[in-house]
């Protein structure tokens, strides 16, 4: 059985509370294996049977039905997360800036020769894959690194519309998520 993780969207976050030691507990009572939570921001790794779109639809029913709220999914296997590890676009950046590293997953293909206007020097747009997009956040004034993401990610979201759900994660936990 190959290995998916799932990256939950907009958990922990004020009422939308999920415990990551609960979160395993009600993923192994619906069947999956081998799970296993990564860090507390819900990111969870397991085993499961069927394809992708089934067990994804079984992941969202199983945490509605356990924490009493929707949680968008985003899905992606062991390979391919492989992938993103071997071919990412982060070691073009300098090693000495001060920035963060994030990728932004989607659960959809993104169209064909979509374009999104980064902020040089701020936030900017490293790569766009078919499904990802790579962010370097540069350390701003105020200390903060990602404070302007939303305001680049806005119109991208407006024109994707509510069907193709998103989720950010910093570099360093997509490195941690096979581990």
């Amino acid at each position: 059985m190959d290995l998916d993780i799932a990256f939950l969207r907009g958990i922990n976050l004020g009422k939308r509370q999920m415990k990551m030691a609960e979160l395993k507990d009600c993923l192994e009572k619906a069947g999956f294996e081998a799970v296993k939570t990564i860090l507390a921001s819900g990111n969870v790794r397991f085993a499961a049977k069927g394809a992708p779109a089934k067990t994804k639809a079984m992941l969202e029913k199983t945490l509605e039905d356990s924490f009493g709220f929707k949680v968008g999914v985003v899905l992606r296997t062991e390979d391919e997360i492989e992938k993103m590890l071997d071919k990412h676009p982060f070691d073009k950046l300098d090693p000495k800036a001060d920035v963060t590293r994030h990728v932004v997953l989607f659960d959809a293909a993104l169209p064909k020769g979509l374009a999104v206007e980064d902020k040089p020097g701020h936030t900017e747009i490293l790569r766009i894959d078919q499904r990802e997009i790579y962010i370097a956040g540069y350390r701003q004034a105020n200390g903060r690194y990602t404070e302007g993401v939303e305001e680049v990610l806005k119109p991208l979201r407006a024109k994707l519309g509510k069907d193709n759900l998103d989720t950010m994660r910093n570099w360093n936990t997509i490195e941690k998520v096979l581990k």
